[in-house]
């Protein structure tokens, strides 16, 4: 609870850096009104380190900026005067000035007209309440706060709010619905009942919107402690089935003869707060979200067995691709990574559930490589099962397998597993041109040390390929 006492002593304690005082400066000696604003001005009383902070003066914030960066030596003045904004890096601090300014809005783009305004034009612009305060820097009213749509108030109420009308302000903007869900999972925080309502009306005008921007905010969401907050907003304001369809289809239980099936939305959810807890890993987290994706596809009852969901998992595993590329994320390694995760989520539960041999165990971790640690983070995590004595047994056997894991890692080094005898080395020894044998042979070294019938040495896997290869009629150059 931030009491009003207390507000004057935060302000003091973080407008100490000199920088704040040298901004002011410089804005008297051009007499222009000049304030801190925005994401700073609230991460102060809420006790959150930044470095990045926005000022705002009333007239041109660029030759303010100008001035700061002669004044301020050594520092680097990027200028983008098509936005009328400017950036000043000193040390660690990004410094951005803009002048104020109203905005109005055409109903198909978020591109604003924009026109200078006075500071309180420049408040009633900003998306939500505790967004839209100001803190003066000039000398004579310096440390002053600006808050005149009760920001305070919303963050000791924990309530994200709009300024103004909020059909008008999330019409004009729709990034601004993602911005309310993206802040009140953050900051676990409660959207105004007004407020979410009106993201619900306005949500189809999140179509102007790029797919950039969109991700950028599910990003912020994924990263937050309890992602699931953000993830079940979106539903309930259905900007979830126009920005990501896929997740949406997990929704719901369908009943057959009295046989229903586990709300595969939930249980994602829960998946994924779960991983939050134990990994600040994000694409981790992007894989525990995505992990169930090919159920919707692949879901169908049967009589005897219930509710199905055959190959899920390698379904989901092909659906990654083209769910990066549509909502424009990563088409590289980290894409990889998710997709492999998701495709061998069921092999580590397949051990837990059988008998756990050598054989299954080395093969697992040959193909998870360096990711099995994330691998069984994610399989532990999907154990949600409601009775108890199941998960206390699943996770009793998931202990054993990591045990047997450690085990033949020590023994078998299968994390780096590299073959002893490399193809090049079959078509020399052999004096073979590349064909389909030189790969059975090698395929058949690899089995034969996963299988436990060699040691993964040269020594054994030289002898074990002189003999497959006799059975296959090759024998060594001479």
């Amino acid at each position: 609870m931030i009491q009003r006492d207390d507000i004057s002593k935060a302000i003091a304690s973080r407008l100490e850096h000199p920088v704040f005082r040298k901004v002011g400066s410089i804005a008297d000696s051009m007499h222009r009104e000049c304030y801190v604003v925005g994401g700073y001005v609230r991460d102060i009383f809420l006790d959150r380190p930044s470095k990045d902070i926005d000022f705002v003066s009333v007239g041109s914030g660029i030759e303010i900026a100008e001035a700061v960066a002669k004044q301020m030596k050594p520092a680097s003045l990027s200028v983008f005067r098509n936005f009328g904004t400017a950036q000043v890096k000193v040390g660690a601090l990004e410094l951005e000035f803009v002048g104020a300014r109203k905005e109005s809005y055409s109903h198909d783009s978020r591109k604003p007209i924009v026109e200078d305004g006075t500071l309180d034009d420049d408040q009633c612009r900003r998306d939500f309440t505790i967004n839209a305060m100001a803190i003066s820097l000039n000398a004579d009213t310096f440390g002053t706060l600006i808050d005149p749509f009760g920001g305070i108030d919303d963050l000791n109420n924990r309530i994200i709010r709009t300024p103004l009308d909020p059909d008008i302000t999330f019409s004009d903007d729709p990034l601004r619905m993602m911005r309310a869900v993206r802040f009140a999972t953050q900051l676990n925080f409660d959207i105004l009942p007004e407020t979410f309502d009106a993201i619900a009306r306005n949500r189809k005008r999140i179509d102007i919107i790029s797919k950039e921007r969109i991700i950028d905010e599910l990003y912020k969401i994924m990263r937050s402690p309890k992602p699931s907050i953000g993830f079940i907003l979106l539903d309930k304001c259905r900007l979830l089935e126009l920005i990501f369809p896929e997740l949406a289809a997990l929704k719901g239980v369908e009943t057959v003869n009295g046989r229903g099936h586990k709300d595969n939305f939930m249980h994602t959810l829960q998946v994924l707060d779960s991983v939050a807890q134990k990994s600040d890993n994000e694409w981790l987290r992007w894989a525990a979200l995505l992990h169930d994706i090919g159920k919707p596809v692949t879901k169908k009852y049967d009589e005897k067995l219930g509710w199905t969901f055959h190959n899920h998992n390698f379904v989901g595993e092909k659906m990654i691709p083209r769910i990066f590329k549509k909502m424009k994320m990563p088409l590289n390694d980290k894409m990889k990574y998710v997709q492999k995760l998701v495709g061998m989520h069921m092999r580590p539960i397949a051990l837990v559930e059988d008998v756990v041999t050598d054989s299954a165990v080395r093969r697992v971790l040959f193909d998870a490589g360096d990711d099995i640690d994330d691998l069984m983070i994610l399989c532990e995590c999907d154990i949600t099962s409601k009775n108890p004595e199941k998960v206390r047994r699943l996770l009793a056997n998931f202990a054993l397998v990591r045990k047997k894991m450690e085990e033949l890692e020590e023994k078998d080094r299968l994390r780096c597993f590299q073959p002893p005898i490399h193809g090049d080395e079959i078509m020399e020894i052999f004096g073979m041109e590349p064909c389909r044998e030189v790969g059975l042979i090698k395929e058949a070294i690899k089995n034969a040390i996963l299988d436990g019938v060699i040691a993964n040495e040269r020594e054994l896997a030289y002898e074990y390929m002189l003999a497959k290869a006799a059975e296959m009629g090759f024998t060594p150059r001479k």
